[in-house]
């Protein structure tokens, strides 16, 4: 009887590819490659989903709009928007109140620096900036929604937005420092 021949584990070059086959139907997906979890080793990738649905950014990442600088900047305003958020709260007279109730937390240090970049940044974008970045980043609208609430209709005023939002994350890139300065020349000569 011949011997059976043991195959050799091969090491795969190809991410592993671990895709849900069943999305719903409202479903607005792409791909991503990512580090994997389950690594034996260091550095592998995977291929995954992420539902680009609800999240503007990861949608003009994902179309090629914006670059990874842009991309990883919008992430880190993001963070600090919601860092500086949990700081202290309102009093609500409508709850009741109870004798030994937890006292207020107190402003930490993360909380604070993420404070002081978002002033940074206000500062750098300006108030229609910060507006306009707000508006994409936190309240996750579109660049059609953005004209809407303006009053402003019409392909050229999206165009606009796109291109003014565009100019705010260049520029968030070079304040979290994922980009540096563009060089001042002569341009179109």
């Amino acid at each position: 009887m011949p011997r059976a021949r043991r195959s050799r584990p091969r090491k795969a070059s190809t991410p592993h590819d671990r895709r849900a086959q069943d999305l719903p139907l409202n479903a607005e997906v792409s791909t991503v490659e990512i580090d994997d979890p389950l690594a034996l080793e260091a550095g592998e990738k995977i291929v995954a989903l992420r539902s680009i649905r609800n999240d503007p950014l990861a949608r003009l990442h994902s179309h090629h709009q914006i670059d990874e600088a842009q991309y990883r900047a919008g992430r880190a305003f993001q963070d600090d928007w919601e860092k500086a958020e949990r700081g202290p709260r309102a009093v609500d007279p409508t709850r009741e109140y109870v004798d030994g109730g937890r006292a207020r937390e107190p402003i930490t240090e993360r909380q604070r620096r993420a404070v002081l970049r978002l002033n940074r940044i206000e500062h750098e974008l300006g108030s229609d900036g910060i507006v306009l970045v707000h508006e994409v980043l936190v309240l996750g609208l579109t660049m059609e929604q953005i004209g809407l609430r303006r009053g402003l209709r019409g392909q050229r005023w999206k165009d606009y937005f796109a291109r003014r939002f565009q100019e705010c994350l260049d520029r968030l890139a070079q304040t979290y420092g994922f980009a540096s300065p563009k060089p001042r020349g002569n341009r179109g000569r």
